[in-house]
């Protein structure tokens, strides 16, 4: 009934998106138009959520469709990318939303009872310290990263070494589960989560490999993760809300872009953690890592035989 639901609710936002943009509803001339962040919203959602990088993807292909209008209009590419992260937040939010509630009480209560006794409680506190790395190097280090990464040819190295990572860590055995971490190893996920704002590594799959490594099974692994992005992504989204539009100026011809790429995003989020989770109770994510190599192997091709240029 549950998987009914999500299909349901995932192919209602889908098809409203594609049925404002079809519309044309918001559309203006010299802007971003709303085919282009229906696509865009698409390709978050799904890749937020994948271990297959959505920073990577969100380049590539404007990339590959030769789409300039993001590249050529940073006010605009800022506040668009927080209206995407705002859709794949409320897709992990709206699914999890039980076991959300449930780690937040439970990490309310040790600050009551100064203890940490219970499964939730252990978990609820790993997540809060994995998400204090990736804030801070993000706070620290985002315009140097903005500024020096995010190209063509490194997004393709990238993709490509982690997707060897991730195919080492997926051959390690299921020993634990994620209430038996440690706040250090919590730590530790954290910092990995960190190395997900260079685009190409990808955010749910660095911490899915590094809960491998630690020993998660597979379906533990990815839903660690999952969890991880809500208040990674809910600071990030706070962070650039109030800096970027309610003490900024919003761009104008944002509102067709904007709410059709956050309802795309969370149809694709919604049906991506359905199928991610259903997939990896019976399967390796050696499909994911065959994804990266090839994805990588086309950049290259690309790049190399002049196709495209190695930069965007």
């Amino acid at each position: 009934m549950r998987h009914r639901l999500v299909y349901a609710v995932a192919a209602a936002l889908l098809l409203l998106a594609g049925a404002l943009t079809l519309g044309g509803w918001g559309d203006e001339a010299g802007k971003l138009p709303n085919w282009q962040a229906l696509v865009l919203g698409v390709v978050q959602g799904a890749t937020e959520l994948l271990p297959v990088s959505s920073s990577g993807h969100l380049i590539l292909v404007p990339w590959l469709g030769d789409w300039t209008f993001l590249k050529e209009n940073d006010a605009f590419n800022q506040t668009f990318d927080v209206a995407l992260h705002l859709g794949t937040m409320l897709a992990v939010g709206s699914y999890f939303w039980p076991d959300i509630v449930a780690l937040v009480r439970a990490w309310l209560g040790t600050l009551r009872t100064r203890r940490i006794a219970t499964p939730d409680e252990r978990v609820a506190w790993v997540v809060l310290v994995a998400t204090i790395p990736a804030g801070a190097v993000g706070l620290a280090l985002e315009d140097p990263i903005a500024e020096h990464l995010g190209e063509p040819w490194q997004i393709a190295i990238l993709l490509a070494l982690f997707a060897l990572v991730l195919l080492w860590a997926d051959r390690r055995p299921a020993t634990r589960v994620p209430a038996e971490l440690s706040l250090k190893e919590g730590f530790g996920i954290g910092l990995a989560q960190s190395l997900a704002l260079m685009p190409g590594v990808s955010r749910s799959g660095i911490t899915i490999t590094a809960g491998r490594l630690l020993g998660l099974d597979r379906d533990a692994a990815a839903r660690l993760s999952f969890l991880l992005l809500v208040p990674t992504v809910l600071g990030a989204v706070v962070l650039k809300g109030v800096s970027d539009v309610l003490l900024g100026d919003l761009p104008s011809g944002w509102v067709g872009p904007f709410v059709v790429g956050t309802v795309a995003a969370t149809g694709s989020g919604l049906l991506a953690i359905e199928w991610l989770l259903g997939y990896v109770r019976r399967h390796t994510y050696d499909v994911f890592v065959a994804y990266r190599l090839l994805a990588a192997a086309i950049v290259a091709l690309l790049v190399l035989t002049g196709v495209r240029s190695g930069t965007f």
